[in-house]
């Protein structure tokens, strides 16, 4: 018990912010993948992204996952999240994490601007990396998934070139949440006056693309019926190919460092993140 709690204490300090030195990222090796740091996507201090490169690709390359971080849309930095970079292309997945804007220098949508942008880079950017450019698939935690999302859901974020995405990929995601009663989240949608259109739910239809949703069942912050269960129901009834996975023994939080390779043991989210994309057993 005293060890599994340190462990859930490891994560939650990298995860919060709390820890200057992240204590997963700690454990991560440098070897196991090739990485650029640094990649402008835009000409703004925070509009930079990094690369992770598996060190073999398949011929015709590698699938392609962009990965926004959560942090209620007020805080998050790549570099906290290079054990999923390292995770996800260790499994052969090339893998982008972006930074983009947050709360108070913007709002809802401002912040899915530089998602879009970041996507942009990708589409036009992931071949040269080793990437395959028909298999592009996005994917989130938390206010990441919401980004994550909204991209795959509403068209007016990436237009025709929503078509394609291979998959969208949403852990722990807010995807209907009104009325708004988190604090950080109500100044993120300028609440009350939060538009019905800022909720991914309301863009299903049978165009998305194929889903997998991943949810912690003991999910304090953001309730896993009512997001990852509803999300996959309308889903799932528009027709598309969707997937749910709800697991024990994590939370809200710990359920993104179990993506990292000394608590793996918490849920198999890696290991179903990787067969989704084709890499299984990985």
């Amino acid at each position: 018990m005293a060890k599994r709690t340190g462990i859930f204490a490891a994560i939650g300090a990298l995860l919060s912010g709390c820890s200057p030195t992240s204590a997963l990222n700690a454990m991560v090796s440098r070897s196991s993948y090739r990485g650029t740091e640094g990649v402008a996507y835009g000409s703004g201090p925070r509009q930079k992204l990094d690369v992770y490169q598996p060190l073999d690709t398949a011929a015709g390359g590698a699938p392609v996952i962009v990965f926004f971080y959560g942090g209620n849309w007020d805080k998050g930095e790549r570099a906290s999240y290079r054990f999923v970079g390292e995770a996800l292309a260790a499994g052969g997945a090339l893998t982008i994490v972006p930074d983009y804007r947050l709360v108070p220098e913007v709002h809802y949508p401002e912040f899915l601007d530089d998602n879009v942008a970041a996507m942009a880079w990708v589409f036009e950017h992931a071949k040269e990396f080793g990437g395959d450019p028909s298999k592009i698939y996005v994917m989130g935690h938390s206010a990441g998934a919401y980004n994550a999302s909204m991209l795959a859901l509403d068209p007016r974020w990436l237009g025709a070139q929503r078509e394609r995405l291979a998959g969208f990929i949403g852990m722990a995601g807010p995807y209907d949440f009104l009325p708004i009663e988190n604090p950080g989240a109500q100044a993120a949608f300028n609440w009350p006056n939060t538009p019905r259109e800022s909720q991914p739910i309301y863009y299903v239809n049978g165009k998305a693309p194929r889903t997998l949703l991943i949810a912690a069942n003991s999910d304090s912050l953001v309730n896993p019926v009512r997001n990852t269960e509803g999300l996959g129901n309308r889903l799932k009834a528009a027709g598309v190919n969707t997937t749910v996975r709800r697991y024990d023994n994590v939370n809200h939080v710990t359920l993104i460092g179990a993506m990292a390779g000394a608590f793996r043991f918490l849920a198999p989210v890696r290991e179903d993140v990787l067969a989704f994309v084709g890499l299984g057993g990985k």
